[in-house]
């Protein structure tokens, strides 16, 4: 069986003898083919970020801003506390998106063209993502794979927007039958 396929089957017990059959299927992402413009996915289960994430990202990123890092600091600023690095809230928000949509199936993240942060995320709150398909077409010069382009909308728990980003990534077409 070609393991990067997704195989759907139905037997029933009494086809196998009374034996339960083994099916296994390994969780992928969308092949170029799979992709349809416009169709919404939502990512769940969502992520709550804490204050260890926030800092921890923080400075494992050599990112030393006090708003981030300085309790006192931030009590000084518009936001009277410290907000989530919002670097963390959009590698958050493209993560959540990977095992739906591009695990297995893409080659290559090609850049992001638009990156925004309406609102900011604090500790304690839970980022929900959803990823519209804007756009798509073969590649030109890459035969078998594909361009398709992601807009990501992060959600707190109020279902404020607190993040979009949209990119475009190098999708592969799905393999010919025996092949891989």
């Amino acid at each position: 069986m070609n393991d990067t396929k997704v195989q759907l089957a139905h037997r029933s017990e009494q086809e196998h003898g009374g034996e339960v059959t083994e099916i296994r299927i390994r969780q992928q992402g969308l092949w170029f083919e799979d992709v349809s413009l416009g169709k919404i996915y939502e990512h769940r289960p969502g992520r709550t970020i804490t204050e260890a994430d926030n800092t921890l990202f923080t400075t494992q990123t050599m990112n030393t801003q006090a708003l981030h890092l300085d309790a006192e600091f931030s009590r000084t600023t518009v936001f009277g506390e410290r907000p989530v690095n919002s670097m963390l809230t959009v590698s958050t928000l493209v993560g959540l998106s990977v095992a739906q949509l591009t695990q297995g199936t893409i080659v290559a993240n090609l850049g992001f063209t638009e990156v925004s942060f309406p609102k900011p995320m604090f500790h304690g709150d839970t980022l929900y993502a959803e990823t519209r398909i804007t756009d798509k077409r073969a590649s030109k010069s890459r035969p078998g794979e594909g361009i398709v382009t992601f807009e990501h909308t992060g959600r707190n728990q109020h279902g404020d927007v607190v993040a979009v980003a949209v990119w475009k990534t190098l999708i592969r077409f799905r393999p010919e039958e025996g092949s891989a």
